[in-house]
C-alpha cells in the first residue's frame, strides 16, 4: 500500500511540481517564475495541509469510516478541519494571497482527491487500511509543508512543526521509522462492508 499520495493529487489535479522545504532555512526553494510563483504557493500550502488534515482525521476510527463512506460531494474542508477550518482556509489563503472563496474551492476539490485515492488504493474497506495508508503517507508530506502556516498549532498536534519531519537521510529516515511504528501500533482490523 505504498503510494505518494501527495504527488499523485499534485499530477491528477495539474499543479506545479511541489518543493521541498529546506530544513535549515525553512523556507521554500521557489523554482518557478514569478506568474506561476502565486499558484506554486497556493498549491505548496494546500496540498500538503489537506494530507496532514486526512491523516490526522484518519486516525480515529470515526475519522476513517468517513474516508470510506461520506459523499465525495461533501464540504471535505470543514470535516478534516473541523472547528479550526476557518482559520486553516484564512492560513492558506494569506500565503497564497488567493480569495477564501478561491481557497475553500480548491482545498474541496483537492481533499476529494485525496479521498477517492485512499478508497480506490483500499478496497478491502478496512480502517485498519485506511489509517496505516495514511499514516504512512505522513512522512512523504512533511518536507513539503510550510512551517510558516503552523499547521501543527491549527490542528492541535505540535509534531507537525517539527523541523526534524523535514529532514532526510539514513538517520532522519530511521527516526521517522521508528515514529511511524509508535503512531500505528493501536490500529484494528475492523471491517466495514459498504
Amino acid at each position: 500500500m505504498a503510494i505518494n499520495l501527495l504527488q499523485i493529487v499534485q499530477e491528477n489535479l495539474g499543479y506545479l511540481p511541489l518543493q521541498k522545504i529546506d530544513p535549515n532555512t525553512q523556507l521554500v526553494k521557489v523554482e518557478v517564475d514569478e506568474q506561476e510563483h502565486r499558484e506554486q504557493e497556493f498549491c505548496q500550502a494546500a496540498i500538503p495541509s489537506v494530507l496532514i488534515a486526512l491523516s490526522e482525521f484518519s486516525q480515529t476510527d470515526e475519522g476513517a469510516n468517513s474516508i470510506l463512506h461520506t459523499e465525495l460531494s461533501s464540504d471535505w474542508t470543514a470535516i478534516i478541519f473541523g472547528e479550526n477550518s476557518k482559520k486553516v482556509i484564512n492560513e492558506i489563503a494569506d500565503y497564497s494571497a488567493h480569495t477564501t472563496n478561491y481557497t475553500v474551492s480548491k482545498l474541496n476539490i483537492i481533499a476529494k482527491e485525496a479521498v477517492r485515492l485512499v478508497r480506490q488504493e483500499v478496497p478491502s474497506g478496512t480502517i485498519a487500511d485506511v489509517k496505516m495508508l495514511m499514516a504512512d503517507s505522513r512522512n512523504d508530506v512533511f518536507p513539503f509543508l510550510p512551517p510558516s502556516m503552523h499547521m501543527g498549532v491549527l490542528l492541535n498536534d505540535n509534531t507537525i512543526d517539527d523541523r526534524t519531519n523535514k529532514m532526510e537521510g539514513p538517520i532522519s529516515s530511521l527516526m521517522h521509522a521508528i515514529g511511524a511504528s509508535f503512531s500505528g501500533s493501536d490500529t484494528n482490523e475492523t471491517n466495514i462492508s459498504k
